[in-house]
């Protein structure tokens, strides 16, 4: 069993603290992706994981062993490093035979594994070139290749897809995780790319100044972000935020916009008066006929079509923008005078000053489990 944990890391470079007393558990045959922007830490986190780089202060348990004393070869971690680091001097097959060779395996078991992932990569038609001849893309996935040939218990894989086309990085987001399960390796991925992040992991910690932020599922990071700068990250178009200031009536709590009520079911009268955000993504808005109850007058500035959906740019009668997201080929108003249907139940609250999300009451749940 690999299980890999991690507690109060502190890493320092001179004065600048990369990673700032962190704490992490990831399970046994789990795919735990590190997601946040550049310089959050990431890299520096695998590296030191893999024994590259050891902490200034706390401590690294592999399979629950504490490797303060073990060397990286000793480790039985597999690493594909963001800058490819392959062996120059070597074909493609013979940087992803290498760790197969480390363990002495047969030459037909070496040629058998070889080929067997770098069919999968779509790399089989390169393995006799060297590195220079190779493309960065094809050079990131003979790395990841080399890195996934010999099994190893603990995967560290950093943005590995970084380099690849657009066709082949949606290709691989399918092929990876199935590879990847069939492996059984517990698994350390990091990306930039919050698509890949709720595509490869079981669950996502989202990284920032060198701590992490948040963790959960991807739909736990997706439909429950802890704070507004995680709501941003991860969708496309990006969240709407706009300031609101909740009140009370006699239908419940209620935020206005273009002076209709929206409704916020969930949440409990201390948000009265606040100074909140609301926060609704794109595909929960909805274009509505002017005689639905609760529909929003609003004014259409822009509409541009994405492949697979439509965006719109509405404004409300105080001129705030709000982006709505259809289905391509949707009807819908492309400008003019419209109305719009948002459902408070979608809706976020986050506190202003903070940006913390504010969560909404607990629901009241019957005997047979469903919602009172």
């Amino acid at each position: 069993m690999t299980t890999l944990q991690l507690k109060n890391i502190v890493k320092r470079f001179k004065t600048q603290t990369v990673l700032d007393n962190l704490s992490l558990d990831v399970g046994d045959s789990e795919r735990l992706v590190l997601f946040g922007p550049s310089g959050a830490g990431k890299t520096v986190l695998l590296r030191l994981i893999a024994g590259v780089v050891d902490p200034d202060e706390g401590s690294v348990l592999i399979g629950g062993e504490d490797m303060a004393d073990v060397d990286a070869e000793y480790r039985g971690v597999g690493m594909a490093f963001q800058n490819f680091a392959l062996f120059p001097h070597m074909t493609a097959f013979q940087n992803i035979a290498s760790p197969l060779e480390a363990k002495r395996s047969s030459s037909r078991a070496i040629k058998e594994g070889v080929d067997k992932v770098a069919r999968l990569l779509k790399i089989d038609h390169v393995l006799l070139h060297h590195p220079k001849a190779l493309s960065n893309g094809q050079k990131q996935r003979t790395a990841l290749a080399r890195a996934l040939a010999g099994s190893p218990p603990l995967l560290l894989l950093d943005d590995p897809l970084r380099n690849v086309d657009a066709k082949l990085r949606f290709e691989m987001r399918l092929e990876l995780p199935r590879l990847l399960a069939a492996q059984g390796a517990t698994v350390v991925y990091v990306t930039q790319d919050y698509k890949e992040a709720m595509a490869l992991g079981d669950r996502i910690a989202v990284m920032s100044q060198g701590r992490i932020r948040q963790i959960g599922t991807p739909e736990e990071i997706y439909n429950t972000p802890a704070d507004m700068e995680i709501a941003r990250l991860f969708g496309d178009p990006v969240v709407n935020l706009l300031d609101v200031t909740p009140l009370a009536s006699s239908g419940g709590i209620h935020v206005e916009l273009s002076n209709v009520k929206v409704t916020l079911p969930d949440f409990s009268e201390e948000v009265v008066g606040r100074s909140c955000v609301l926060g609704l993504r794109p595909e929960t808005v909805a274009f509505t006929n002017a005689a639905t109850p609760g529909a929003i007058p609003v004014t259409v500035a822009a509409e541009t079509p994405l492949n697979e959906k439509t965006v719109a740019l509405v404004l409300t009668a105080r001129g705030r923008e709000i982006l709505l997201s259809r289905p391509a080929g949707t009807p819908g108003p492309t400008s003019g005078d419209a109305h719009i249907a948002v459902n408070g139940r979608s809706a976020f609250l986050f506190d202003k000053e903070s940006g913390l999300l504010i969560r909404p009451r607990a629901k009241i749940m019957s005997r047979s489990g469903e919602a009172a």
